[in-house]
């Protein structure tokens, strides 16, 4: 009886030290894996646009007040970068794009671009699907994933460069949602409640452009064009709003626009109407709102950049030439 216990008592020792070395492991294989994967030089992309990822969806940046847990502390000692200053993931991940004489100056600009307003807007960005991503790349590793809010950050920043004043809307359509215990369906809802209270503090907003993103597969929102790929555009326009007609005039011009650029790249208006679909869009809000799906979700976010510069190009033209 005693051997046998013995016996016991040391297969029970064995099997507890090959959890231990198991377990280790599987750690030393994670701890590498992160390792490599700070390391990766990722082609065809750009440090302006590594900078607008960065800046507008790390959140690690847009809750920069807050204290930083222990795991962000230890990814940061492991993988020699600080995932709250964009210009140290440059330097890591995007090497040569970045000179070091730079980071201080760029760092600053980031941490002064909060809670920014802009005085007497014209143009209102929002998202009714303001949770829609693009194709997770590696910037996922530093807590970034591309979203349809990029969208608004680029535009915003190409057409104040045109002299336009840019309000983007920062409240999260889910808030609004929840506040009035509207479920997804109940989007549009939910940014009507934004669109209004966003006019009611800037009466001088003209222009409501509503970005987001299709749903189909990257071969039907792709398009190559002088051996660069860009994400396809899609305008939507409700029917069932009794003045349709001045929105899908307005959305056609910059539709045209857009294909005198780079021809196809978008795929026209798609009016809708009828039982299933809603219709209107929050399109009666004004004759000047505008709904655009820019890709879809295998769509990288290069190829969406490359498309949001040639829709700044756009929209600037168009919107002078109304204004005029």
């Amino acid at each position: 009886m005693k051997k046998k216990f013995i016996t016991n008592n040391k297969k029970k020792k064995k099997t507890k030290f090959k959890l231990i070395f198991l377990f280790l492991l599987v750690l030393f294989s994670f701890l590498l894996t992160i390792k490599v994967l700070s390391k990766i030089h990722l082609q065809n992309s750009n440090d302006e646009l590594v900078k607008f990822l960065i800046e507008n969806n790390n959140p690690f940046i847009i809750n920069s007040k807050s204290n930083y847990s222990y795991f962000h502390k230890f990814m940061t000692k492991l993988i020699d970068l600080d995932l709250s200053k964009p210009l140290t993931i440059l330097n890591t991940n995007y090497k040569g794009l970045t000179k070091k004489e730079k980071v201080e100056k760029e760092v600053a600009t980031v941490n002064n671009n909060e809670n920014i307003t802009s005085t007497n807007p014209t143009i209102y960005l929002y998202n009714t699907h303001d949770t829609e991503e693009y194709k997770a790349t590696s910037f996922a590793e530093y807590s970034v994933m591309p979203t349809v809010k990029l969208s608004d950050y680029v535009i915003k920043e190409k057409l104040e460069e045109a002299g336009f004043n840019v309000l983007i809307e920062e409240q999260t359509i889910k808030s609004i949602r929840s506040s009035l215990g509207l479920n997804y369906a109940g989007s549009y809802k939910a940014s009507r409640v934004l669109m209004e209270e966003a006019k009611s503090e800037h009466p001088t907003l003209k222009y409501f452009i509503d970005i987001h993103r299709d749903s189909i597969s990257h071969d039907k929102t792709t398009l190559i064009y002088n051996n660069k790929n860009y994400a396809k555009v899609l305008f939507i326009v409700g029917l069932e709003n009794p003045n349709y007609q001045e929105n899908l005039d307005f959305t056609t011009k910059i539709s045209e626009s857009i294909n005198q650029k780079i021809p196809n790249l978008s795929k026209g208006i798609y009016k809708k109407s009828g039982e299933g679909v809603n219709g209107i869009y929050n399109q009666d809000f004004s004759n000047r709102t505008i709904l655009i799906e820019i890709g879809g979700p295998e769509n990288t976010i290069d190829e969406v950049y490359e498309t949001l510069l040639v829709i700044s190009e756009s929209l600037k033209e168009v919107i002078i030439n109304d204004q005029g």
